[in-house]
């Protein structure tokens, strides 16, 4: 435990190094922030968009599953996304909530380790992962090893290498920025979200006249009542269609409906002589996690797979596993897709349904979301159930009743709706939706409870702002 508690301290102390965003002198106001938030996605858009200067272009004709997880863009400044600080967090918040690094999330200076130490983290993964894509040559052709072999002279390469560095500071800085004040919420939830948005927008009214394609549904009904063909817009091969946006609706008004849905717990406080209350827990108790860790590993195949494929050909045995691993964990994209390989749809459904479960008990235990740790917190915050000893034993043995059913059933509903959304090819996909749907969920709170702080003053007072 010291080793790792010493490896955090170096990355702490390293941060130092790396310019940072200070918080302001005082609280700004709410419109300010939104606007400053809005600037930010303004700019997480134009980086999108930027392509890397020494990088050939090549036009994409669908978003992958691993673009939607971290809000990347093949060929342009985003295209690690936020890749590297969502490994670098999940890394560390694995090593804390497992007791390998002893750290306690909740005091002050413990949260300020961690947070220098995963913006390090987060800066180093970001160059290594594009050393990885430049000395596999991931960008051009090459003849035998890539990184001699590679078509792009090395000043082409370093200056690539150089940009995708520098995109990813900008990320972490933007994050930081909205994080200490500047703004609302989190960059990474709001590029999620960005991204999402952008492909659903796409698949409704994306047109491409040069390659005289027809993606968006709406310009394919134009077509199709121009050539008197409606029927074909309600399934299309690979392509967005009505069911697609059925299916998008369904599942978004079922997430809103589900997130709005507690479990209450009676309890009773001490401190305030005995009145009685209740504490709500999420129906959805491990939200999207599971599916998102899901999501993360079936990316990590596909990237690794393309990586074998860049240095050694499709030939070789580790390209095939991990080819063979990500085409049948790959989520479907429409009925076409899910009807034509129903031995891949099988293994994608039980495959998910089953790594579904066991993230989201993971996630419960390492995050500290389980009953012990919900018991200690009952008993620091001397809360009592009613019929039940104070003691953490019994507290634990109780909420257990509640958490683990939650778990397994929160986890096996968020991989129903996203299995089905796919299925059906909604729009962004089921992961996509998940993620796009949470993320608004939250923000819809934070700005809830910043325009109540705005409105009645007596509030910051009450709660120590």
């Amino acid at each position: 435990m010291s080793n790792y508690l010493g490896f955090l301290d170096a990355l702490a102390k390293f941060s130092y190094i790396l310019p940072t965003v200070k918080k302001p002198s005082r609280k700004l106001s709410l419109y300010r922030r939104l606007g400053i938030t809005g600037l930010v996605l303004v700019l997480y858009l134009i980086m999108a968009d930027t392509p890397l200067y020494g990088v050939p272009y090549t036009s994409q004709s669908q978003i992958s599953l691993f673009q939607i997880l971290f809000a990347a863009n093949t060929g342009t400044l985003m295209e690690l996304g936020i890749g590297p600080i969502v490994t670098g967090g999940l890394i560390l918040q694995i090593l804390v909530g497992a007791k390998l690094i002893d750290l306690d999330l909740s005091d002050v200076d413990d949260r300020r380790k961690f947070t220098e130490a995963q913006k390090t983290l987060s800066f180093l993964f970001g160059i290594f992962e594009a050393l990885a894509y430049v000395l596999a040559s991931r960008y051009w052709p090459y003849v035998g090893n890539p990184i001699t072999g590679s078509q792009a002279s090395w000043a082409i390469r370093i200056g690539v290498l150089l940009q995708l560095t520098f995109a990813t500071y900008l990320v972490m800085v933007f994050d930081e920025m909205l994080q200490k004040g500047w703004g609302i919420g989190s960059a990474i939830s709001l590029f999620i979200l960005a991204g999402v948005a952008k492909t659903m927008f796409w698949d409704l009214f994306g047109y491409t006249p040069q390659y005289a394609q027809q993606i968006g549904l709406i310009p394919y009904i134009v077509q199709a009542t121009e050539a008197n063909n409606l029927t074909s817009i309600v399934v299309r091969q690979g392509l967005p269609d009505v069911v697609g946006l059925l299916a998008t609706i369904i599942a978004i008004i079922g997430l809103v409906y589900l997130q709005g849905m507690r479990v209450e717990i009676p309890v009773t406080s001490q401190k305030y002589g005995g009145i009685r209350s209740k504490i709500p827990l999420q129906f959805l108790y491990v939200t999207n996690i599971p599916i998102l860790l899901v999501g993360i590993i079936v990316s990590d195949f596909q990237l690794f797979a393309n990586a074998f494929a860049s240095i050694s050909g499709t030939q070789n045995l580790g390209y095939r596993i991990l080819y063979e691993l990500s085409y049948y964990l790959s989520p479907p994209r429409g009925l076409y897709s899910a009807t034509a390989d129903l031995t891949k749809l099988f293994i994608f459904i039980i495959s998910w349904v089953v790594l579904s479960v066991l993230f989201g008990y993971m996630w419960v235990e390492i995050a500290g979301l389980g009953p012990k740790e919900q018991a200690d917190r009952l008993i620091k915050g001397e809360l009592d159930i009613p019929g039940v000893r104070r003691n953490p034993k019994f507290f634990e043995k109780m909420l257990a009743k509640y958490i683990y059913p939650l778990t397994v059933l929160s986890s096996l509903i968020v991989a129903f709706i996203a299995i089905v959304a796919d299925i059906f090819g909604a729009y962004g996909s089921g992961t996509g939706i998940l993620l796009a749907v949470g993320i608004i969920n939250q923000y819809y709170m934070m700005i809830a409870r910043e325009r109540a702080l705005e409105a009645y003053p007596l509030l910051k007072r009450i709660m120590g702002e």
